[in-house]
């Protein structure tokens, strides 16, 4: 492989790759979705029609992981009975809406559908994700972009961002986010319990 052709192939790893197509059925959607399972990190997002196939960056699952990591030191901590979903496929045919969350959640236990999801945006999705969400009935949804974390929650049929989580309403979102901005992972997280600790 010419040296060329080895920094386009590493830059386009490095790269979040996003594909969407249009007029798809529910029922080429759900053979896709079983179909390509075994393609490990590749996500499909559904909403009436159109479909958005999208395989994520090492940054944005670096971020994923370390934001998972800090709730999961927060559940711990705290004795929040938190249950971890990952990334599973939520679909609703009637509503002709399905996902993969970067991560879910369920609290006290395990649920049908997640009391709270997390999207890490690295780059746009073409595809309204809180629509998707609203067909799933999932109640809050958490987006991380441009090292900031928004928190929306379904009222009366519609989502509002909020200052803080509902779900996890004792967690200090500014503390949180201060450790999902340090550079190491590890560190953060060492110094996140820490810092529960002592509040």
């Amino acid at each position: 492989m010419s040296a060329a052709l080895l920094e386009t192939a590493t830059r386009q790893s490095e790269e979040e790759q996003r594909l969407t197509l249009a007029n798809v059925t529910w029922e080429q959607y759900e053979t896709l979705r079983d179909t390509l399972d075994e393609f490990p990190g590749l996500r499909m997002t559904y909403l009436e029609g159109v479909l958005e196939f999208f395989m994520p960056s090492p940054k944005h699952e670096a971020v994923k992981k370390t934001l998972a990591r800090l709730i999961e030191v927060y559940s711990l901590e705290t004795g929040t009975r938190l249950y971890g979903c990952g990334s599973t496929t939520y679909r609703k045919k009637a509503k002709a809406r399905g996902l993969e969350s970067d991560e879910s959640y369920c609290i006290n236990q395990v649920k049908e559908v997640p009391d709270f999801a997390i999207e890490i945006i690295v780059t746009s999705s073409s595809l309204d994700k809180l629509a998707v969400y609203k067909g799933l009935g999932v109640p809050e949804v958490w987006f991380w972009q441009d090292e900031r974390l928004a928190i929306y929650l379904i009222q009366a049929g519609e989502y509002n961002l909020m200052p803080r989580s509902t779900i996890l309403p004792d967690l200090d979102i500014d503390l949180l986010v201060c450790y999902l901005n340090m550079p190491d992972q590890f560190d953060a997280v060492v110094e996140f319990r820490n810092a529960l600790r002592q509040l």
